[in-house]
């Protein structure tokens, strides 16, 4: 159990550091990415607890493509291009069926809680339980995160459903404080 410990508390500070880094040469990183054609890649680190992972923040690798920067209007705190969600497969169910795990993680380099985060999603449907708090679909392409709630600085939530196929998922909107 410790040695679990020291390898999520120094795989966390490498994280932090890598994204201090990041944060700091971004400026220069645009020009960067432009001319030599780079890709982010996410990666994260889980830790499982019950049926819901948590998970430190996630890393960024270069690969090839166009590195992205937020769409954000001057002065703003936040936007929803501070919500990351990751999302891949994990083990099926005993009956067969995939399921996927979901992340979705508030990166919002100013400090700010986000709340009112609201996705795309088209009908979503789980043969998994879902804890609707965590999150739930309200209507055809609108479902809502942590029940509305601020999603704080640096903060994860994950959860695992089951159907035939990846749904994909996307923020249409955000509530900045």
């Amino acid at each position: 159990m410790n040695r679990r410990f020291l390898l999520v508390l120094s795989s966390f500070s490498v994280a932090v550091l890598f994204l201090f880094l990041v944060a700091l040469f971004s400026g220069q990183g645009k020009s960067l990415g432009a001319s030599f054609g780079l890709k982010l890649l996410n990666l994260r680190l889980r830790i499982k607890q019950g049926n819901d992972t948590l998970t430190t923040p996630h890393r960024k690798l270069l690969l090839g493509a166009a590195m992205e920067e937020p769409n954000r209007i001057w002065g703003e705190k936040c936007s929803k291009a501070d919500i990351v969600i990751n999302q891949g497969p994990t083990a099926p169910l005993p009956t067969g069926i995939p399921t996927y795990t979901v992340e979705i993680m508030n990166v919002c380099v100013s400090g700010c809680d986000i709340s009112g985060i609201h996705l795309s999603c088209g009908w979503f449907s789980s043969a998994r339980l879902i804890n609707p708090k965590i999150f739930k679909r309200l209507r055809y392409n609108d479902c809502i995160v942590n029940d509305g709630k601020p999603l704080v600085n640096g903060g994860t939530l994950s959860f695992q459903y089951a159907n035939t196929f990846l749904y994909p998922l996307s923020v249409s909107r955000v509530a900045c404080p």
